[in-house]
């Protein structure tokens, strides 16, 4: 088996596991289960509190003790082990705890994966740059076709998405053990400090005013990311409540539909290198704002019939909202800070975003639903995703007054 193959493979994989239950726990959980928002809010969180440190503290056992590829494989065993185990719990409190044991040693995976196919790739002689994005494009397509199998097999509101994930884990995690060899590069070194390692030197690029703006907008919206992740599927799956939409294709295959913002996902991904050339950096995130404002209100105002468009038109403009951000944001740090921190920046990047923001996502929006959008018991959707729409009008216009960028590499002094 050749090795774009192999590694195709262990992206595809790498993504089945999220998508089996990501978008479709929170059909699970106030459909199956019947707890409180507040609760599914925090047990999202666990996505963010995992991504502050986890990746990090594991990149260091990867760079100085353990094979990157071994550890991989071991933390998808106990990660699947746990996802396995949210099978068996009855009450929302311990669901967070199995959840963040989960998350803990599945979030590390993703930064994982990527040093080993970079080791392997470079080790055997490919231009990384060339080769590594069509591997992971089929990382999102796993995460797909899991969505796919979740809402086909009936499987919304079930236990089985669990048990699907879980078998995925497992099988991901003795199939890393065949992969190509990648030791630790920092092995026996002595000089290496706990504040390099975490990437602690990136934090004063907080006293750049610039780059402080940035982290801080990054996290309020990787806020917004989490509200649809959480959410979207819910939201849709909420029509069969109203009759003349209780037969609709919607509520039949929500995922499926849902799906459509991930394939739309890796189409923007191929139109970003025009958008910067033409748009630059700054525009383009604004872009991103923008498609995050529109996904919202047209999650308000679309319905399964007449405004089934609408719907359709949301999950487009996903693709622009998360890539252009997330890509360019990461493009943004590439050509603006200096190469001695340039790592530990995007791991800063990542953090705010999937970190930071995640929780502040999970953790508010699940309060403010229960307390102001639920009514006799129902959601007031409208409500909540026109907030939404609001919070995210209110970064983009911020972002577009406060954030001063001219389009061309100004590195930036450690």
């Amino acid at each position: 088996m050749g090795l774009k193959l192999r590694l195709t493979i262990m992206s595809f994989l790498q993504f089945m596991i999220w998508g089996a239950w990501l978008i479709t726990i929170g059909v699970f959980w106030f459909e199956n289960r019947k707890w409180g928002g507040a609760d599914f809010g925090a047990v999202f969180s666990t996505l963010g509190i995992a991504s502050v440190f986890m990746p990090a503290l594991f990149g260091i056992v990867a760079d100085k003790w353990v094979n990157a590829e071994k550890l991989y494989g071991i933390l998808h065993i106990l990660s699947g082990i746990a996802i396995f185990s949210l099978t068996k719990v009855n009450d929302p409190d311990t669901f967070f705890w199995v959840m963040l044991v989960a998350m803990t040693f599945y979030m590390p995976t993703i930064a994982l994966s990527n040093s080993v196919a970079y080791n392997a790739l470079k080790s055997n002689g490919y231009d990384v740059v060339k080769v590594f994005p069509p591997i992971r494009v089929w990382g999102t397509i796993g995460f797909i076709v899991a969505m796919w199998i979740t809402n086909l097999t009936g499987n919304k509101a079930t236990e089985v998405q669990f048990y699907l994930s879980a078998t995925f884990s497992l099988i991901l995690g003795v199939y890393s053990f065949t992969l190509p060899a990648c030791p630790p590069p920092l092995k026996g070194k002595k000089d290496i400090n706990l504040a390099d390692s975490l990437g602690l030197k990136a934090f004063k690029l907080f006293a750049n005013y610039k780059m402080a703006l940035f982290f801080i907008f990054s996290m309020f919206l990787g806020a917004a990311l989490q509200l649809t992740n959480m959410y979207g599927d819910t939201f849709l799956d909420d029509f069969k409540n109203i009759p003349q939409y209780a037969e609709s294709f919607v509520v039949r295959y929500s995922t499926i539909i849902m799906s459509i913002s991930q394939i739309s996902e890796t189409l923007f991904i191929l139109a970003i290198p025009f958008f910067l050339k033409k748009f630059g950096i700054k525009n383009v995130m604004l872009m991103s704002m923008v498609a995050w404002v529109l996904r919202f209100a047209l999650f308000g105002f679309g319905n399964p019939d007449d405004r089934l468009w609408m719907l359709i038109l949301s999950m487009v403009v996903y693709g622009m909202a998360f890539d252009f951000f997330n890509i360019s944001g990461s493009l943004f740090i590439e050509t603006t800070t200096d190469t001695s921190i340039r790592s530990s920046a995007q791991g800063l990047f990542m953090m705010m975003t999937n970190g930071f923001g995640a929780m502040i996502g999970s953790f508010a929006s699940g309060v403010i639903i229960d307390k102001y959008f639920m009514v006799d018991g129902m959601k007031n959707w409208e409500g909540i995703w026109f907030t939404f729409a609001a919070y995210a009008a209110v970064i983009a216009i911020l972002f577009a007054i406060l954030f001063k960028h001219k389009h061309e590499k100004q590195p930036i002094n450690e």
